[in-house]
């Protein structure tokens, strides 16, 4: 027998708040006890296309906190298609849990039959805590999933194509700052160094960058300062270090009342999603603080471009060429925001969002 347990009116409140907040579309709350899957699907805007977006795979504090992440993440992606040319819209999932303790096959194939649910209205794909293998798991139980591994087909792992991404954006805010896009010399904190920070960091050292790395995984960070020769920095610390550009690629809302005091940097420049902790405070503080800030789901949308290849059966060449252009548009939206009197922000969501809009009055038409 199933119990059924009423919501509190406050409990109530604070998930459709919430949910109301960004102006989603739809939520799904996907639960398995025999795999224990606990998972929540966002589906933010599907004007543009169906909502593709990443699976994420993390150890939430609570509950609360993996639907405020799933809420943000998938409005960024609507974002982050938008302002990309992608005929898609935005999407995002989490699933609860220690991706190297709790995952197993049977719970990804469960995740991929809610996936299927909904019958095409979310692609997903892969993101932090998960693999390729996972994708091919998802994928023996619904065909609306991307980034399956290059045997199967698929475009693999978009990781390296969201660091070329945020490289290109990197370059355009250090020609923004100082009128020259070469990184040599540059002290550069790197905050996360995983799938993406980690390939960033290949194309920060052929530019002979000065490096700074943090990560939680201590094994990882001596492979890499081993092989790199960069600092490793403690997680903490990594806000206190004198650099020229601080990269946060892990986490987002890193950039907050707590660490905005102690960064000292002229550029900001990640691939982290979701970087500012509250965009109409943080971001005007950058201006006011003469930061160049190059927006996160602008720069780091290679890996989306990439799997948006995929869907669409284009090669991984139209993929890196597609990439390539973020290093322009990031430089249009620093003129843009310039010239608007706003933070860089504020401006790359207003381009997003009037895509959007003028889509949407075209579909009114039938």
């Amino acid at each position: 027998m199933i119990e059924v347990k009423d919501l509190t009116t406050e409990q109530e409140t604070s998930v459709f708040s919430q949910i109301s907040e960004y102006n989603h579309e739809q939520v799904v709350f996907c639960h398995d006890h025999d795999t224990g899957l606990k998972a929540i699907i966002g589906v933010h805007n599907t004007v543009l296309g169906p909502a593709l977006g990443g699976t994420r795979m993390w150890t939430y504090a609570t509950e609360a906190e993996a639907l405020r992440d799933v809420l943000r993440l998938s409005r960024g992606m609507t974002f982050k298609s938008a302002i990309s040319g992608l005929n898609l819209g935005g999407g995002k999932a989490v699933i609860i849990g220690d991706s190297k303790k709790d995952k197993t096959e049977a719970m990804m194939r469960k995740f991929g039959r809610f996936v299927n649910n909904l019958n095409g209205k979310y692609i997903t794909a892969e993101d932090m805590g998960m693999t390729t293998q996972d994708m091919a798991y998802i994928g023996m139980e619904t065909k609306y999933v991307a980034g399956l591994p290059e045997s199967q087909g698929g475009s693999g792992d978009p990781s390296p194509v969201t660091a070329y991404g945020t490289y290109m954006g990197m370059k355009a805010a250090a020609k923004k700052a100082w009128g020259n896009d070469s990184l040599a010399g540059k002290k550069i904190s790197v905050q996360g160094t995983g799938h993406v920070g980690g390939y960033l960091i290949d194309y920060l050292v052929k530019e002979n960058a000065q490096l700074f790395i943090t990560d939680i995984d201590q094994e990882r960070l001596k492979r890499i300062s081993a092989a790199t020769g960069a600092t490793v920095v403690g997680l903490d610390e990594i806000y206190d270090v004198d650099v020229d550009i601080y990269s946060p690629c892990a986490m987002g809302a890193t950039i907050n009342d707590n660490t905005l005091s102690r960064l000292k940097c002229q550029v900001i420049a990640g691939c982290a999603n979701n970087q500012l902790k509250n965009e109409d405070i943080h971001g005007p503080a950058l201006v006011d603080m003469g930061i160049v800030y190059a927006p996160d789901f602008l720069i780091n949308a290679g890996g989306i471009i990439n799997v948006y290849s995929e869907v669409k059966k284009l090669n991984r060449e139209w993929a890196m060429q597609q990439t390539e252009q973020i290093y322009n548009t990031t430089l249009n939206i620093f003129a843009k925001a310039e010239a608007d009197g706003t933070h860089t922000q504020r401006a790359a969501t207003e381009i997003a969002q009037k895509r959007v809009d003028d889509m949407a009055k075209i579909k009114q038409t039938y």
